[in-house]
């Protein structure tokens, strides 16, 4: 077990993602339930989800599992920004949202409290001060234990940081940034700065996408993406191999692929041993579809790397870098929105 930021709670090191569960990945609901079981019954004490996974269903998925005495041993993790319909305040990190995105929350999930409550992503139009009073309220009245960002600028979660000492409000405790060999990116500040302000974190997609899965091979057929399926062809364009860039992935992955084989281990096992190896990750959230992938993804954190290997890795995806930038999961707007660089 290792301790999430400074909060002294002990989470897993590897933390179950409920993502697939539902209409975006798993529809049958008794089957989630079961590999969410066989999860905790391997160790797991760390779950995530979010009120936006399938519209909320993967809530309650999560909720069912958790019932017949499983919630007392759960650090149960849940998130809130993305739109849930189509009213434009039913979104975001406003108090006026926030404080409905728990109740509904706590409903789902058939709860009375979320241990960790995360604000999905940055919010370009809603001051911080907001967002961490609204949050801070929450906690105070036990609806939520601690609350953390996901995805979040370094000079955003420094901004936050600032923000929680100034007003005397709580603070983030956590963050959950993509982390995996093809996305290296936090190795420049995010992780730096999470561990100068003793903050935990969650990386998510340590297979980079399904990059990392084995299947990704030169000179073999692209595999069917059901990720890019889930969200109606918007992820598309990360799989197009006639993208140069993503050629460039498929490269490394081809190259990591052999590095495990070599290595006696799977690509797999060696891409989650990996992330949690870093010093400044606490958990990486694995997010299984299916009882099978589960059961191939555990093993991982029993997988001791060498100097050897992971200079091998080094050199085929260079400390700090991205292959793709837009797989770091959250473009600025004043990057990816003409209209803030010129008018």
């Amino acid at each position: 077990m290792r301790t999430l930021g400074r909060t002294g709670v002990k989470v897993s090191p590897l933390c179950l993602g409920a993502m697939m569960f539902g209409a975006w990945g798993n529809t049958d609901h008794d089957d989630s339930v079961r590999i969410i079981h066989a999860a905790l019954d391997a160790g797991i004490n760390f779950i995530d989800t979010a009120d936006v996974y399938s519209a909320g269903e993967s809530e309650e998925i999560v909720g069912k599992a958790l019932t017949g005495g499983r919630r007392d041993d759960v650090v149960l993790a849940t998130k809130a920004f993305s739109p849930m319909g189509k009213d434009p305040n039913c979104r975001g990190s406003s108090r006026r949202w926030l404080v409905r995105a728990v109740e509904d929350s706590l409903r789902r999930l058939g709860v009375d409290h979320i241990d960790l409550y995360q604000i999905h992503r940055p919010s370009t139009d809603t001051d911080v001060d907001e967002t961490l009073g609204a949050l801070t309220d929450l906690q105070r009245a036990g609806k939520i234990l601690y609350f953390g960002s996901s995805t979040f600028l370094p000079s955003q979660i420094v901004q936050a940081q600032w923000a929680a000492e100034k007003r005397n409000t709580g603070r983030f405790i956590s963050e959950q940034p993509p982390y995996s060999i093809l996305v290296r990116g936090i190795e420049r500040e995010v992780l730096p700065v999470c561990q100068e302000y003793g903050m935990g974190t969650l990386v998510w997609s340590p297979l980079a996408g399904g990059w990392l899965s084995g299947k990704w091979r030169k000179g073999q057929d692209a595999p069917d993406t059901n990720r890019s399926r889930a969200f109606g062809g918007a992820m598309a364009s990360r799989y197009d191999l006639s993208d140069p860039i993503n050629q460039r992935k498929l490269d490394a992955a081809d190259a990591l692929a052999r590095l495990a084989e070599d290595s006696g281990t799977t690509l797999v096992q060696l891409a989650i041993a990996w992330t949690i190896r870093h010093p400044g990750v606490t958990s990486a959230i694995i997010g299984p579809r299916t009882m099978d992938q589960l059961t191939s993804q555990l093993p991982a954190t029993e997988l001791a790397l060498s100097a050897d290997v992971l200079d091998a890795i080094d050199k085929i995806v260079p400390p700090g870098t991205n292959i793709r930038d837009d797989d770091a999961g959250y473009v600025p707007p004043w990057l990816g929105d003409a209209s803030q660089r010129r008018r």
